[in-house]
């Protein structure tokens, strides 16, 4: 049996290892170069007061994020360093002074940006799967259904976000009411729904997540329907012979197999609802008086508005912590999910 020479087979393998590097290797610099700097060039940009412009980026530790949630003690002097300030936390935490001062807006866009995930959880993806499992029944012009609901996703947003501003928009013009919605309320006489629907701070927030859940819902639709096409049909077929109903069907086959689709689609709905940025920046900007102001939107008024970029990025930075805390959240429910 001939000897297998160890120094020929370990530069064998480190050839190997080497070869497959180089194959990831365009993929990573991308990574690292558009996504890994980025993020550290970001954190520390929130440790400093920056304004955007100047060279001059002064270090001031956490202080942008204490900012976004701090406890600051009663006539707490403003010139103490990090540490003076825990001490005089703690004395004033026992002598029962310590107050909770926080950024209202911030705190606000970011109940704003979980409202619009709440309806697009509910309702569009309680629409997207009740016309995937439409068009996954053998109907007329089904492929036509599956092509049309799949076009406001492809849309540019900005694009849908003027057409439906110009759709929602109120006003008197001439003694007529403009804005597609108000005039066809006003032709069919229910003059009392008449609204600003855009500049109402009731009704502004709703519309957004309206408009929003319509945009997104092809595709949950898209991803439904590719589910419902994998489960067996001789499944239905088992449990009709045994003479199940619709309703029971539904709840024993089709839930149970369409579980780790429905938890996908609820990720995917989560992390891209929290982040809505385009459609309402076209559409409201976050007015009416930051009734419709979300994270991103906030970040980007403090930077292109308030010029201060460090409390952007320690925005951002925040943001991000939410989005991966909820990511970990729902991948651990996934798990658990599954196990059952």
């Amino acid at each position: 049996m001939p000897k297998i020479n160890l120094k020929h087979r370990s530069w064998y393998e480190v050839k190997d290892r080497l070869s497959s590097f180089l194959f990831i290797l365009p993929a990573a610099t991308i990574f690292a170069v558009f996504y890994v700097y980025p993020f550290f060039e970001t954190f520390n940009l929130s440790l400093r007061d920056w304004n955007g412009i100047g060279p001059a980026k002064l270090f001031v530790g956490f202080r942008n994020f204490s900012d976004i949630l701090s406890l600051m003690a009663s006539q707490q002097p403003a010139d103490l360093t990090w540490w003076q300030s825990v001490i005089y936390w703690l004395k004033s935490l026992a002598a029962g002074t310590l107050s909770l001062n926080y950024d209202e807006v911030w705190w606000r866009s970011v109940w704003h940006a979980s409202y619009i995930t709440l309806v697009a959880l509910t309702f569009q993806n309680a629409l997207a799967f009740m016309l995937a499992m439409a068009c996954d029944r053998e109907i007329r012009g089904k492929h036509f259904y599956r092509a049309v609901f799949f076009i406001p996703p492809v849309l540019s947003e900005v694009v849908v976000g003027l057409i439906w501003k110009w759709i929602l928009e109120g006003g008197v013009q001439n003694g007529q009411h403009y804005g597609l919605l108000n005039h066809c309320l006003d032709a069919i006489g229910l003059h009392h729904l008449v609204n600003d629907w855009l500049s109402d701070p009731k009704t502004a927030l709703t519309c957004i997540a309206v408009v929003h859940s319509w945009k997104g819902f092809g595709w949950g639709f898209l991803m439904f329907l590719a589910g419902l096409q994998t489960i067996d049909r001789e499944l239905y077929e088992a449990a009709k012979v045994d003479g199940a109903g619709a309703w029971r069907t539904f709840w024993n086959i089709t839930v149970p197999m369409m579980l780790p689709v429905i938890i996908v689609v609820v990720i995917l709905t989560i992390l891209g609802s929290m982040q809505a940025f385009v459609l309402i920046l076209s559409m409201t900007d976050g007015g009416p008086g930051y009734h419709t102001e979300v994270p991103v939107t906030r970040i980007l008024a403090a930077m292109m508005r308030t010029k201060e970029f460090g409390y952007a990025c320690a925005m951002g930075v925040t943001f991000g912590a939410i989005l991966i805390a909820l990511s970990a959240a729902l991948k651990k429910m996934e798990n658990r999910i599954k196990r059952i």
